[in-house]
């Protein structure tokens, strides 16, 4: 007994820590993605583009290549981690070595390959823009919408975060399961719900592609950092109608929850448990 609570503790204290790592990477991937582009156009501190250089100088510029080939090799290296690791065969070899921590080294993984990208990226300044608002007063209105935009984003997606089964999705529900002796808590989800998960693990999509995408200013790396992460979010999920059906079930029995408030506590237990 002594030493299975040992191991309880050292799988929870490892689990809370990875969620700590991943928590603050999360808030440096916000800040990267959206509140440094913006405050550049804001206060105008620094030239995020050369528009007085032609484009078929700027191509031809070893900075500008070198600074791009630098990005593109840390996208390969975010992208291959990804799915390496949620690919089947390795999947089902880490669960092996690694068993309930299993989520959680994907997630660890995930947020140190974010961490390197952020740190070793190389912002493109001696190319043009590929757009830029800088005439008065859009100059000054544009990006305060952006801001506005980017956080009613920001705030849409971890709220869906919530909703979608967190902490399994960051690993702390699989070692409260191993402590408990329930098993892996996927396989406690309807046959549904799982095949759900399969098919969409980045809910989404729509509002990181405004985030990608809805700038005051375009640069090239930002060029390739939006279309990169926008192709491989639309490669990642592969939803049916069996999938939008399920949705659909689960939302109009949400409704029906929230407009009868007067239904017993029964009652939503046993809703609750139907949706998994």
């Amino acid at each position: 007994m002594a030493s299975l609570t040992v191991r309880g503790c050292a799988l929870c204290t490892v689990s809370l820590l990875n969620v700590a790592f991943v928590f603050i990477s999360g808030a440096d991937f916000v800040r990267f993605l959206s509140f440094r582009a913006i405050y550049h156009n804001i206060t105008g501190e620094t030239t995020l583009c050369e528009d007085s250089v032609p484009w078929s100088v700027a191509l031809r510029d070893s900075s500008v290549l070198s600074s791009l080939a630098v990005d593109l090799g840390l996208l390969a290296l975010f992208t291959t981690q990804h799915s390496l690791l949620a690919w089947s065969p390795v999947k089902e070899a880490l669960q092996t070595v690694l068993g309930p921590l299993n989520r959680t080294a994907y997630c660890f993984t995930t947020a140190l390959a974010l961490q390197v990208l952020m740190r070793c990226w190389q912002p493109v300044t001696g190319a043009p823009c590929l757009w830029s608002v800088r005439h008065v007063p859009w100059s000054i209105w544009f990006p305060l919408l952006c801001f506005t935009l980017h956080f009613l984003c920001w705030a849409i997606i971890f709220s869906i975060f919530m909703i979608f089964d967190y902490p399994e999705l960051l690993g702390i529900k699989q070692v409260y399961y191993e402590c408990l002796g329930l098993g892996d808590p996927l396989s406690h989800k309807s046959p549904h719900a799982q095949r759900l998960l399969s098919h969409l693990r980045h809910p989404v999509c729509l509002e990181l592609g405004v985030v990608l995408w809805l700038l005051p200013a375009l640069t090239l790396d930002r060029l390739l950092l939006a279309g990169t992460l926008s192709t491989y979010l639309a490669l990642a999920h592969s939803l049916d109608k069996q999938d939008l059906a399920y949705l659909c079930v689960q939302l109009n029995s949400k409704v029906q929850l929230l407009a009868e408030p007067h239904r017993g506590s029964g009652d939503t237990a046993a809703d609750n448990h139907k949706e998994k």
